[in-house]
């Protein structure tokens, strides 16, 4: 319900110019910790807490963005109280519908957020509805969307007798409604819509932006979309009072983010974002809109812990595919269709401040070894929930001939390094296949325990250290994280001396104060290189947990969920010295393993041996 009569469609008319032959002043952007994410599966778009839309992708999230005020390009997208505020805001329980809630001079107002459900992969539906209280509340939006980062304004803007504009974005379409009443005013060398709301107290205003190859005759109506949109989130993730474990709430925020970056085709992206980087000023700003095996692998199986089969069904499906298609070749990165990761390319902005402006990402090139080890243990996960049909057999066949014809190549690892022989790559094929051959009765199991004990051994010869402890290859006798895998996903039992040893040289060398990192870059005091690697602390949290020490396990899981901001989003890295997240928003591993995390912890009131929890079955 909208607050004021739309008035006669008029021709646009001349826009106002602002501009006076000038660039426009870019605002400045936020820390990281403080954008939420809206997404629906094909697209995400990040809001900021004065309202504002600075990033946003379309009509796919690999595709140009639209809204790229982010990375210091033209393009956003605000709707910001017209007095003095404080910002605030959540989201809705297991769900990204977002509530922006700023308490003003005035008195409270609110925004409610969300990309409409269901998805189309080729149209976005953005819903922004503000909300009165018992007070007036008034907003000044700005609709100012630019194709291709920035290069391509608003054009053929047009306004119709239902008082909708309508444009052109280069090779998009645009359509918003509710905005009738908005002036088209010229700056910086494009038009945008500018429009002043005020809702009396008890009412609600809605505005609904599509984007896409092409529209509808109609525009959508709101309150029909809301609702399609509330259904389809409650159907998808489980409320946070299903789930049981260490932290319900934050497991179906997670379970939430992974469902909101899963697209119809099956695949998960990495992250919604380019470029942000991982430390100020660094090289380290790389593009994660795409498909990493591994990401996924790792989503795949939390989702298998948690009861979450429709997450586990898409990462088997678009992983399985790959691994058909590819055979020993399989990338550890693919675009959201399928295809190959673009190679690197600059798009000529200022970016993140400290960051870059990359698209593309050269690690799809890369042979990374531990991603055939994954691809088995998720399926195996699936097996074991009765979810893997014949081609996913045909899969794990592929996946164990893979890993015979390649596992004494050097590979990338999995930190994407240069190609070594890595410890942790061949003790998680090691994993993967002696998860397989436990879940079926096939006469090839034996084949496939045979594998995991030559490589075993092999790996045992070349890369223990001295002191017992498993070593990061068999030239590098450093710890590190994610080799505490080796005992979390079965490589070798739990209380084998080399699984506590590693843990416990983890723990003395690659700790401090809760947090946990990947491994040791230089001589320089932890933290000064890199940040802490969230992903780790919950990598961390399990290993302690599996050796008993529920109370460590709590530390650094608590340590881990903690390092956000309110809308409780994570990325891959975090400056420990500065409290601030570091990298692309959100990265989806991380998540994942907080979903697994917060699964198989016991909640802190139990005290209870650490179980496994589902939901009920669908």
């Amino acid at each position: 319900m909208t607050t004021q009569e739309v008035p006669p469609a008029q021709p646009a008319g001349p826009s106002r110019d602002v501009s006076d032959g000038s660039t426009a002043t870019l605002a400045s952007p936020q820390v990281l910790r403080e954008y939420a994410l809206l997404a629906d599966g094909e697209r995400g778009a990040l809001l900021g807490p004065r309202g504002d839309i600075v990033w946003m992708c379309a009509p796919r999230w690999d595709s140009p963005a639209v809204f790229a005020g982010l990375l210091a390009a033209p393009g956003h997208y605000d709707l910001t109280p017209t007095e003095r505020y404080v910002w605030g805001g959540h989201y809705e329980d297991a769900s990204l519908i977002w509530r922006s809630r700023w308490m003003t001079d005035g008195g409270p107002v609110e925004s409610r957020e969300a990309l409409a459900l269901p998805a189309d992969r080729d149209r976005l539906v953005l819903l922004r509805r503000v909300l009165a209280d018992d007070v007036p509340a008034s907003v000044h939006v700005v609709l100012d969307p630019r194709g291709e980062y920035g290069r391509h304004p608003l054009t053929e803007l047009h306004r119709d007798d239902a008082g909708c504009w309508t444009g052109r974005i280069g090779d998009l379409r645009m359509r918003w409604r509710g905005g009738g009443d908005a002036v088209p005013v010229t700056v910086d060398g494009g038009t945008r819509l500018e429009l002043e709301i005020v809702v009396p107290p008890g009412r609600q205003h809605d505005l609904v932006l599509e984007i896409g190859l092409r529209l509808p005759d109609q525009a959508p109506d709101p309150d029909l979309t809301w609702r399609e949109t509330e259904t389809r989130w409650q159907a998808n993730v489980p409320a946070s009072s299903r789930l049981i474990g260490a932290a319900p709430r934050d497991a179906a925020h997670a379970a939430a983010v992974l469902r909101g970056m899963t697209t119809s085709s099956g695949a998960m992206v990495a992250a919604a974002t380019t470029s942000l980087p991982e430390r100020p000023g660094g090289r380290a700003n790389f593009d994660y809109r795409y498909t990493w095996v591994r990401d996924q692998c790792y989503a795949g199986r939390a989702a298998a812990l948690a009861g979450l089969d429709d997450l586990l069904d898409d990462a088997v499906r678009f992983l399985g595919a790959r691994l058909l298609d590819d055979g020993p070749r399989l990338a550890p990165a693919y675009a959201v269709d399928g295809g190959p990761v673009p190679d690197e390319t600059h798009l000529g902005v200022s970016g993140y401040p400290g960051g870059g402006d990359r698209i593309g990402n050269r690690g799809g090139h890369q042979f990374q070894l531990d991603a055939f080890g994954e691809m088995l243990l998720l399926l195996a996960a699936a097996a074991e929930r009765g979810r893997l049909d014949a081609d996913g057999w045909r899969a794990v066949e592929i996946a164990v001939t893979a890993i015979e014809q390649r596992w004494r190549q050097p590979d990338a690892g999995v930190w994407e390094l240069e190609d070594r022989e890595w410890t942790h790559s061949r003790l998680v094929c090691v994993a993967g296949l002696r998860a397989v051959s436990a879940t079926t009765g096939r006469g090839t199991a034996g084949r496939w325990s045979a594998l995991a004990d030559t490589i075993l051994a092999y790996t045992a010869c070349t890369s223990t250290h001295p002191s017992g402890r498993w070593q990061r290859a068999a030239d590098d006798p450093r710890p590190d994280g994610a080799l505490l895998l080796a005992a979390i996903r079965g490589a070798l039992p739990a209380d084998d001396p080399r699984s506590r040893a590693t843990l416990e040289a983890y723990l003395r060398e690659l700790t401090s104060e809760g947090y946990a990192y990947r491994f040791r870059v230089d001589d320089r005091p932890l933290g000064d290189a890199e940040g802490a690697f969230l992903l780790c602390n919950f990598i961390t949290a399990l290993a302690c947990q599996q050796q008993g020490d529920a109370l460590c396990a709590r530390h650094f899981f608590e340590r881990g969920r903690s390092a956000c901001g309110p809308p409780g989003l994570l990325t891959e890295e975090f400056d420990v010295t500065q409290r601030q997240l570091r990298g692309n928003l959100p990265q989806a591993f991380v998540h994942a393993l907080l979903l697994e995390a917060a699964t198989v912890l016991a909640p802190l009131e139990d005290g209870a041996p650490s179980t496994t929890h589902r939901t009920e079955e669908r």
